[in-house]
């Protein structure tokens, strides 16, 4: 198991120069595939539980508070798998370290259909956060290997779409097995699981590790692609000799840049996590909708972030990387959706709430997860997203689940949205630190 993850070789023979552009544009291709089913799927069979919580709770015997216990298990799992996942898969075959953790994500999926006990549930849950953390480092070292900075603003917002379309996929694919199955939760676990074999499959097929290793020349060789770090320092050195310590204390743990990008994620994960985890929830005892409906919005609101992540990314490129900037303006636009989702009670509101909502939100995560990895050497790409990842799901993610399902349980859904706005402002506090950062960087 661990040989079929050591990274692969340099190929011995070398791509003729007059080819290494198609073979390049080829090669993109198939990693693009990779990272967008690879990512899908990992959606595919996590988002279950925030679709059928209804569901769940009602079948199970679930109190609120026990059901945000058993999300937070997650995000505790998963922060920790980020940090330590995201590090030593540094050493490994990004595509194959994507595959395998989406392969064991969706075989747990089927263990999830076997049982109803709670701490069981629990237990598998934080098993299930490890084979996640595979995943969005992978994705992210891949398009750090595979595109130049005056491009990957652009990649790695549409990467991030993945998201949006597992999660879809995942509604659909609850709805046919209830529809196929008289609502047995069983079978959708089974099913979600099934397809994340498949697509698991898919990344085999259509993803490599690095251009070294079909013969062509690094992305720094291919288009002079460099990293500026926090010492004003530039680099484009994609292996090092360092192991995971000293990458993480030399360029995580001093440099504060990467910790003001942290922190900002951190909140960023918390707002985004206190809407998405609970919407059925929320808008089915405190706003009235249809548990039917409020299951599709759950993916429809991912779908419809779709547009922003774009354009979000689009413009971080097009105004010379100021993607600092890009997440400032979302996070005021964050702030005016909150105000709506609290006060409303208007279902079409609500409803055009939550798609703006989703598209101000999710661009600036999908950008300060680029931000993070631009600051720091190719080598370290996967350090720092895990880094991120551990505050993200350790602080955001809990928080968000676990802590608002108590304070919603003793102070009503109202304390829910005071959490959100208090963690927005601190992000955009954060965001123009960094906004300053930068532009001393780019003097540098």
């Amino acid at each position: 198991m661990f040989s079929f993850l050591k990274p692969a070789a340099d190929a011995k023979e070398k791509v003729p120069a007059d080819k290494v552009k198609s073979t390049y544009t080829k090669y993109q291709i198939g990693a693009f595939i990779a990272i967008l089913v690879g990512y899908s799927g990992y959606y595919v069979v996590r988002q279950v539980f925030t679709v059928e919580q209804q569901d769940i709770m009602h079948v199970y015997h679930f109190s609120t508070s026990q059901f945000g216990v058993i999300l937070s298990c997650f995000g505790i799992g998963y922060g920790i798998s980020k940090l330590f996942m995201g590090a030593f898969s540094d050493k490994s075959d990004s595509n194959r370290y994507l595959a395998t953790g989406l392969i064991v994500s969706s075989i747990l999926n089927f263990l999830f259909g076997t049982t109803r006990n709670f701490f069981v549930i629990c237990l598998l849950m934080i098993v299930m956060a490890a084979a996640q953390g595979m995943g969005a480092a992978a994705c992210q070292r891949i398009i750090q290997l595979w595109w130049g900075k005056t491009r990957r603003g652009f990649v790695y917002a549409v990467w991030n779409t993945s998201k949006s379309f597992g999660s879809l996929i995942c509604v659909s694919a609850i709805q046919l097995a209830a529809f196929l199955f008289s609502h047995s939760i069983s079978m959708v676990f089974f099913t979600t699981g099934i397809i994340g074999i498949f697509m698991g499959v898919i990344v085999l097929i259509f993803g490599n590790d690095r251009p070294a290793a079909v013969g062509l020349p690094s992305i720094s060789e291919y288009t002079g692609d460099e990293v500026v770090l926090d010492s004003g320092k530039k680099t484009n050195e994609e292996l090092t000799d360092l192991n995971v310590v000293q990458i993480l204390v030399r360029y995580i743990l001093k440099d504060k840049l990467v910790w003001a990008v942290t922190l900002t994620s951190m909140f960023l994960y918390l707002v985004h996590y206190g809407v998405i985890s609970w919407i059925p929830s929320y808008l089915i005892q405190f706003k009235g909708f249809s548990p039917t409906f409020a299951k599709w919005l759950v993916g429809i609101f991912d779908l419809a972030a779709i547009p922003g992540i774009i354009l979000g990314g689009f413009l971080s490129d097009i105004f010379k990387n100021r993607r600092a900037a890009v997440c400032a303006v979302g996070v005021v636009g964050v702030i005016l959706c909150l105000i709506s989702y609290l006060v409303s009670n208007n279902h079409a509101v609500l409803v055009v709430t939550l798609i703006l909502l989703s598209n101000f939100m999710v661009a600036p995560i999908n950008l300060v997860g680029l931000i993070i990895n631009e600051v720091v050497p190719k080598f370290a790409v996967r350090t720092s997203t895990g880094f991120m990842g551990f505050f993200q799901y350790i602080v955001g993610e809990t928080a968000a689940t676990a802590m608002i399902g108590f304070l919603v349980e003793k102070f009503g859904w109202g304390m829910n949205i005071t959490v959100l706005f208090v963690a927005a402002g601190f992000a955009l506090l954060l965001l123009l630190y960094i906004m300053s950062t930068e532009k001393k960087l780019e003097k540098a």
